[in-house]
């Protein structure tokens, strides 16, 4: 039977008694309804896996023992990053829920020329630990034990301005006339999504005059949202660890 997972932001050691968090503690005993003695696998992002067991539930409040811990790499084999132009509605949700999935290293929330979306300074950072926290679910449901870096959002042209990566960089564009890189696996791989409507012309060329090379994904144009899983299947199957059997490593 599979074991619930459960992030919680905090140091664990082996031996230590705690209460739950709040959020993992509801969710465990409200949606699970779990019950003193049961199992759990702890996680909080440094890598490994601790075995925990439930010692009481007290209407939300979860109290658990930590058992022993084990390190297990899900990690994929080439760091990737996600540039998004954030799309209307909650479709930025779905993108970081499935990107993490997905085996993404670090996403970067954009704001473009044809962005519908806008945000104050404040609002950026309160939806910055909102994409942190779905996350952190997603790491839940799929195995992660590190979780990907969410940035907070910034305009295109303020990270083309400060940006310091130095591996391959793409940006699918459905105009582009390449349709492939070829070459050996990077150790490392950014690419950028526009919004709806896509990149400016102006924004694809500070693209390109900031190395990206573009990329088409197909004959067909593609929803932000489907752009973004499009992307990371295809590159997480052609250079990356889509593939094969699974391994704890």
């Amino acid at each position: 039977m599979r074991l619930t997972r459960a992030y919680v932001a905090t140091a664990l050691r082996t031996g230590d008694r705690m209460e739950l968090p709040a959020a993992p503690a509801a969710h465990v005993a409200r949606v699970l309804r779990a019950r003193s003695g049961d199992s759990l696998v702890l996680f909080n992002g440094d890598g490994r896996e601790y075995a925990a067991r439930i010692e009481s539930v007290s209407g939300t409040r979860v109290a658990i023992s930590v058992g022993d811990s084990r390190p297990v790499d899900r990690e994929s084999p080439i760091a990737l990053t996600l540039l998004q132009c954030i799309p209307r509605g909650d479709r930025m949700d779905w993108i970081v829920q499935k990107a993490t999935e997905l085996g993404v290293h670090r996403i970067v929330p954009l704001l473009s020329e044809r962005s519908v979306v806008k945000f104050s300074g404040r609002q950026a950072e309160s939806k910055a630990a909102h994409w942190r926290a779905v996350a952190a679910s997603a790491c839940e449901q799929c195995g992660r034990n590190r979780l990907p870096t969410i940035e907070t959002p910034l305009t295109l042209a303020d990270f083309l301005g400060a940006d310091p990566h130095t591996g391959e960089r793409l940006v699918f564009d459905p105009d582009a006339d390449d349709p492939a890189p070829a070459g050996t696996a990077p150790v490392s791989q950014q690419f950028a999504i526009g919004p709806e409507g896509g990149f400016a012309p102006d924004e694809i060329d500070a693209l390109r005059a900031a190395g990206y090379r573009g990329l088409r994904l197909g004959p067909r144009i593609l929803r932000a949202d489907t752009a973004a899983v499009a992307a990371l299947v295809w590159l997480q199957s052609r250079f990356g660890d889509l593939h094969g059997a699974r391994q704890d490593r």
